[in-house]
This record gives C-alpha cells, structure tokens and sequence, in this order.
C-alpha cells in the first residue's frame, strides 16, 4: 500500500510541475520583461546627446567663480547606471568638473548618519524655496535655513559633520570615492582657492549661523571645508553612480550594501525632489519628475527610485544655475522610456 501511495503521489507532483513549469516561466520571462523596459542603451545616448548638442548655445558659463568660468562650454555628457548596474556613457566623458552643490546630498547623508535626522532638521527646515540657491532666505527672520540644498543650509550641514580641521572635508571625499568606487577622485585647489577668494556671500550666511548659535567654534576652518567640498572633481559617470546609490537604498552600482539604509535614502531623494533644482524645483518636478540635484559646474545627477541613476554634463547653465543642455537631456531620457515618478 505505501508504494502504491508513493507512486500516486510521485505521478501528482510530476503532473503539477509540468503542467505548471510553463505558466511559472512564462511569468518569470514577463517579470524580466518588465524590469528592462526602462534599461537605456547606446544609441539612445547617443541620439539625445547629438539632438541637445547645440543647447549650450542659450546658457552661460558659471563665472561669479572665476575658475569655473574657464570651462568649455561646449563639454557633454551623458551617462546612466541601469538597474543591473552596468555603465552606458556618451560624449565627453573623460572630462572632469566640480561637483559643486551636488556635494550637498553627500554631506546630509553624512551628517544624518553621525548626528540623527531630528537633530539636523532642528537646526533647518524641510522646506522647498522660490529663491536661488546663494539666497539667505530665512536666516534674518527665523535664523535658520530653509533646507540642506540651498547653500545657508548646505554650509550648516558640513559645519555639523564630527571633526576637527578638515576631517569633516575628508569624510565626504572618502564617501564619494566609494559611492562611484573612484579612489583617483580628489578636489581641484584652483577652484577652492577661487571659491574661498570670491565666496563673500557664503561668507556672510556663515556669520549669521555662526551669531545665530548654530555653528560653534573659531575661524573659519568649517566654511573652507564647505568650499573644498564643492571643488572635488569628477566625470559624468560617477554622478550616475551617485544618481544610483539614492535611487537604490543607498546600495551601490556593483552591489555593495555597506551603506544600504532605506529611510536615508528616502529622505535624501525627498530634499532631490523638492528643492535640488532650486527654485526651478516645482517645474522640474511637473516636467522631469524624479529626484535631482544640480550644481554650477554643469553637472546634474538623478535618481530613478529602485531603478537607475542619471548624469548629464554640460557647464552652460540657465537663469537658476542648473546646467541647460544637462536638463533637456534628462527631459528626452525620461520622456523616451517613461521614467518619471508620475507616469
């Protein structure tokens, strides 16, 4: 009887397995299907990049900076890291540039990690802004920033990294070297130096905070770092790589988890949404739709959430100082594979 009984039920699982083994690799093939529907490839860079390589033409150079005013305004750029984090590029994509404020998402993930969120949101808003990324917007009146991208919010968020002297500078460096897996990345001195000559209204934001009690200590040791911050230089590449890390949990492109923290990505994507284009952010959200951050050196890095990363490079920038050819060439990204957040 038990072989019997072993026999119908070895005949029961074969039947099953056979008659399902179709339906479960039908299903596996459509669940492949759907994750590379978004994936980008060559000749669709390619495409974008030659239709927008003229749109450098209706920006300007970032000159308040004298030595970002030396730039080619001619550079492009365009990169993406696919969900299964391989690396698509076109154009120039050797070409090195500063990071500029898209340093600031990696300074906020530093300073949540080491000091907690509440803490950090005690001492500025969560809020989106209608002014400039320099503006002091609400240092004057409320005493505090309005968020960690404009650039008031952005110095108070270095400025609260644990350290002494540089060590706060350092620790972001060391964070963007492992995010892009790039330890050749370092700042470029010119910049600094050009940046701490020039950079008065900074300077300004920086002694309100400071009369304000929300940065301690002497000198100006914590605005500098601010300014070496902004002046590391990197490629079109490592700000897809970076674009990926947010969108994905704060994992990296080859798969390291190190770092993986779902709520930090979160809330770094959420900054990137409502205020990382500054006040071209509300637009950008209605025309793009995704989490971004610009800088004045002409780069732009996006997040796909739980998908890919985005970066666009072109140092022409418009009236908001986000990069112009950078931004059309994200808009023709999207639009072409239907990325943003509300499609």
């Amino acid at each position: 009887m038990n072989k019997t009984f072993g026999l119908i039920t070895a005949l029961f699982v074969l039947s099953y397995t056979r008659a399902a083994g179709p339906c479960l690799a039908q299903r596996t093939a459509t669940e492949s299907t759907v994750r590379d529907t978004t994936a980008l490839d060559q000749a669709t860079l390619n495409t974008i990049l030659e239709k927008n390589r003229q749109g450098y033409k209706q920006g300007k150079v970032a000159d308040y900076i004298p030595e970002l005013g030396k730039a080619n305004a001619q550079s492009l750029a365009l990169s993406v890291v696919n969900s299964n984090g391989t690396i698509v590029s076109a154009g120039d994509i050797r070409q090195k540039f500063t990071i500029q404020s898209i340093s600031k998402i990696i300074a906020l993930m530093i300073a949540v990690r080491e000091n907690g969120e509440a803490t950090i949101f005690d001492k500025m808003g969560y809020f989106g802004t209608d002014k400039p990324f320099n503006h002091f917007g609400n240092l004057e009146t409320m005493g505090k920033p309005l968020n960690p991208m404009m650039n008031a919010g952005a110095i108070l968020t270095t400025a609260l990294i644990k350290g002494k002297g540089e060590e706060p500078f350092v620790k972001i460096l060391n964070m963007i070297r492992f995010i892009t897996n790039n330890e050749h990345i370092n700042y470029s001195h010119a910049v600094y130096n050009s940046e701490r000559e020039t950079g008065h209204r900074n300077r300004g934001m920086f002694y309100i905070m400071r009369n304000n009690g929300l940065i301690d200590g002497e000198g100006e040791e914590k605005l500098n770092n601010y300014f070496k911050q902004c002046s590391i230089e990197i490629t079109v590449e490592d700000l897809a790589k970076i674009g990926y890390f947010f969108a994905n949990h704060c994992v990296r492109y080859d798969g390291n988890r190190q770092y993986r923290d779902p709520n930090l990505s979160q809330l770094i994507q959420s900054q990137m949404l409502i205020a990382g284009m500054y006040e071209f952010s509300g637009e950008y959200a209605r025309t793009v739709g995704l989490p971004s951050k610009s800088g004045v050196g002409g780069g732009i890095t996006v997040s796909v959430p739980g998908k890919m990363g985005i970066g666009a490079f072109s140092p022409a920038l418009d009236q908001h100082g986000n990069s112009l050819a950078g931004y059309r060439m994200i808009l023709d990204l999207v639009k072409a594979r239907q990325l943003s957040l509300f499609d």
